[in-house]
């Protein structure tokens, strides 16, 4: 009687949106499990699976230790974290400052400052004035080329502003009167009153530093600077199998002739998109909690 009175607290409608919700949710689903369980498969048993099964045949690391063993892919991955880490800190601190600055009253030329900053984000500059800054900086080839660029997104400078601007008036004035400056209100006061909005912010920043392959593959020249996504473009796109198995000093004759690239793809795409996944669970809950808090203000 329980279940049926919580059954009829959904209507006819509900349960076919929840239906066609679930069947999109496993559309997106079943691909990563297929390919988690190709990845973990012996090459002779992924061959043979069909791309609606999720479990793995014949256990096997092969692919996950000619993934592991590379000479530049693993180099690669430790380049796109430094990049994350390094540049999602920056933006993160440059975005604060200046939400913080700009829901300032008394801020003198507040008005053009913000019509100069709409205009900078729906009028970006485009590559070729870009490569050219980074040139003339003698940033080409350094991983600095990619960690400065695009150190503030104006939209999301905007969304800090909104939650900036929940902040009561009064929690300032008390601070003032307190003897507190601005590095002390923005740190002690508005950045535990705004964590929300920045755990969000932060997931944005990093999960755009972590897929980003185009500008990295123009201002990182050097083999040793290149990023993981570089790579998994060339292996998985475009189909350059040399870039995963090129040197092949590395593994013995048996292994290579064992070699299911489609299997090997999916664990290099399995080891791409691990780390960047990590993070969600650590802001989710504000995510998903607040990711609006800051959009109308009372």
């Amino acid at each position: 009687m329980v279940a049926l009175k919580r059954y009829k607290k959904y209507t006819f409608a509900q349960i076919v949106l929840m239906i066609v919700l679930g069947a999109i949710t496993l559309t997106m689903i079943v691909p990563l499990l297929n390919i988690l369980a190709r990845s973990l498969s012996s090459p002779e048993a992924s061959v043979s699976m069909s791309g609606l099964e999720i479990l793995p045949k014949d256990f096997d690391l092969i692919n996950y230790r000619i993934v592991f063993s590379h000479p530049v892919l693993m180099p690669a991955l430790w380049n796109s974290i430094v990049i994350t880490v390094v540049g999602t800190a920056i933006n993160i601190l440059l975005t604060t400052t200046a939400a913080y600055v700009l829901t300032r009253p008394k801020l003198a030329f507040k008005k053009p400052i913000m019509v100069f900053l709409i205009i900078m984000m729906l009028f970006e500059p485009g590559l070729v004035p870009e490569y050219l800054v980074i040139k003339d900086l003698g940033l080409m080839g350094s991983k600095w080329s990619v960690i400065l660029l695009t150190a503030v997104n104006v939209y999301y400078l905007i969304i800090m502003m909104r939650y900036f601007e929940e902040v009561p008036v009064s929690i300032y004035e008390a601070a003032t009167i307190d003897g507190a400056g601005h590095l002390r209100m923005l740190f002690s006061i508005v950045f535990p009153l705004s964590k929300a909005g920045i755990a969000t912010i932060t997931m944005f920043y990093a999960v755009v530093r972590w897929n980003e392959y185009f500008k990295a593959s123009i201002y990182l020249t050097k083999a040793k600077d290149t990023v993981l996504q570089v790579i998994l473009r060339q292996f998985v796109v475009l189909g350059d199998t040399v870039s995963i198995v090129g040197q092949q000093n590395l593994y013995n004759y048996n292994d290579l002739a064992r070699i299911d690239y489609n299997a090997l793809k999916g664990a290099t795409i399995i080891v791409a998109i691990i780390p960047i996944l990590l993070l969600y669970p650590i802001v989710l809950k504000y995510y998903a909690k607040d990711v609006m808090g800051g959009g109308v203000k009372e």
